[in-house]
């Protein structure tokens, strides 16, 4: 009964996500297609915690231990020090990583669905192409991450992702855009300082109170974002699309780069 009610959320998930790629393709990369969540591979773990604490005891000092393509789904690894492991490719959905040290990690095309870093430290870690859908990222740490991928629908309230880089490479993009998503994420009072994020997908996003100022936001969509209190000094809004979004009680729109290039204006909330 269990397995069948596992199976049953699991596939539930599957076609909301779903849903999100049939409405707009280019912003999930189309990660999700053919992939089979209710697998052990991506709903089960292959280790322990005993296992990964036996690995961190054994590394020599500054090196991080090698976790590439495991599938650690569900393992509560909360407030182990992480930093500089190679998790490329690894499964971490429902994982629980609360307090966990992910500094200069390798998480280039993780998985991590519903997973919980709530106070987390990923600075510089590497997370391009990384599938976070609805991860909890409250108050973590990802300053001078590079935030290539989603997390649609996520909490990262209070997280810092100052000088992160979500920005695509304009070099290499012949299969398509390659974008970072934050649609739908909660970002309440989350500081985005000097954050690359153009071409980055912020729709419906929730940003009140945030901190914009010096972010490059060329051509992002901001379509619904709610912006209320938010700080853009010296933020690039570039051809940004503000259909719908909310901008009552903003600072620093006097010194926002780019104001004039604004996609529909006419149709955002301003004071």
């Amino acid at each position: 009964m269990k397995a069948s009610l596992l199976a049953g959320n699991w596939l539930l998930i599957a076609a909301a996500w779903l849903a999100v790629i049939g409405a707009s393709p280019a912003q999930a990369q189309g990660a999700m297609d053919h992939v089979d969540l209710t697998s052990p591979r991506m709903s089960a773990a292959e280790m322990t915690r005993t296992d990964i604490e036996s690995l961190i005891a054994a590394a020599k000092p500054g090196v991080g231990i090698d976790l590439a393509e495991r599938s650690l789904n569900g393992l509560d690894l909360s407030g182990l020090d992480l930093s500089k492991a190679d998790l490329t490719r690894a499964r971490l959905n429902r994982t629980k990583l609360l307090g966990a040290r992910l500094d200069g990690a390798k998480l280039d095309m993780a998985w991590g669905i519903e997973a919980d870093l709530t106070g987390a430290s990923l600075r510089e870690a590497a997370m391009f192409q990384a599938q976070f859908p609805r991860a909890k990222l409250d108050r973590a740490d990802l300053s001078g991450a590079r935030l290539v991928g989603s997390f649609e629908g996520g909490s990262l309230q209070g997280a810092r992702l100052v000088g992160a880089d979500g920005a695509p490479d304009m070099r290499n993009q012949s299969m398509g855009m390659t974008r970072t998503s934050f649609r739908s994420a909660r970002m309440q009072g989350a500081d985005l300082s000097d954050a690359k994020l153009a071409w980055a997908d912020l729709e419906f996003a929730k940003l009140q109170d945030a901190v914009l100022e010096g972010a490059d936001l060329t051509r992002a969509r901001l379509g619904g974002a709610n912006l209320t209190g938010a700080r853009l000094g010296g933020c690039n809004l570039t051809r940004a699309d503000l259909a719908s979004t909310i901008l009552l009680g903003v600072s620093g729109r006097a010194t926002v780069v780019g104001w004039e290039y604004v996609l529909h204006v006419d149709r955002a909330f301003l004071d």
